[in-house]
């Protein structure tokens, strides 16, 4: 990522955590490059069929996903660099042959990706950013959204997935001002062969439960 592009987006999140393991620093130096994603020509070497993923935290759901869907291509997008190390971990576990990774603010990728690139997209438990003061730095914006109806096809779906109630209404908003998708299904009930992630068994443990919003292009 150019110098240029950082300094048009300002990145608010944390990039690294605790001093990684031997072994999976190993792997940011000898995997990573093999799989990650160039903006220059972010869907080189991907099929036809493609998801993407914002945000994957430590990568159970990515992994688990691309298991069971050996004829998709991923894309996952994670600036947090532990969270990176750790899927990097499960594609060697797995022998994965289908992730893509995007190291960095998703942001400048959605510019870089051509139309009508992904059936669907995911954005699981994103920062909530909670204090008022702080809301516009939530991943879901007009511009956001703007990207998700350019990159899916008609029917496509973007799918948001919270356990904070102010942040399912803030989406709900913007996705019904952008108004080029439709609510569809039962929020309460999680998606296709979902699996758990760390974020949700926290919120559990906290007693919040979980929104799963599925939006489908018009």
């Amino acid at each position: 990522m150019t110098d240029t592009t950082e300094k048009r987006f300002h990145f608010y999140g944390r990039r690294k955590g605790k001093t990684l393991r031997r072994h999976h620093s190993a792997l940011m130096d000898q995997l990573l490059p093999h799989l990650r994603v160039t903006l220059e020509d972010p869907l080189s070497g991907m099929g036809e069929r493609r998801w993407l993923e914002i945000g994957f935290g430590g990568g159970e759901h990515l992994a688990h996903q691309a298991e069971l869907h050996p004829e998709i291509s991923f894309i996952g997008a994670e600036p947090f660099v532990n969270g990176v190390a750790k899927m990097l971990a499960l594609v060697e576990e797995t022998n994965l042959a289908n992730v893509k990774i995007h190291d960095h603010d998703a942001r400048p990728l959605l510019e870089a990706l051509p139309d009508l690139s992904f059936e669907r997209i995911y954005l699981l438990y994103p920062d909530p950013w909670p204090k008022s003061r702080h809301n516009k730095r939530r991943f879901v914006s007009s511009e956001t959204l703007a990207h998700f109806h350019r990159l899916l096809p008609p029917d496509g779906l973007f799918l948001f997935a919270s356990d904070i109630g102010d942040y399912v209404s803030w989406t709900r908003k913007h996705v019904a001002e952008h108004g080029g998708f439709t609510e569809v299904g039962d929020p309460s009930e999680p998606y296709e062969n979902w699996i758990e992630t760390r974020y949700e068994n926290k919120a559990r443990r906290e007693g919040r439960g979980s929104a799963y919003l599925r939006f489908r292009k018009v």
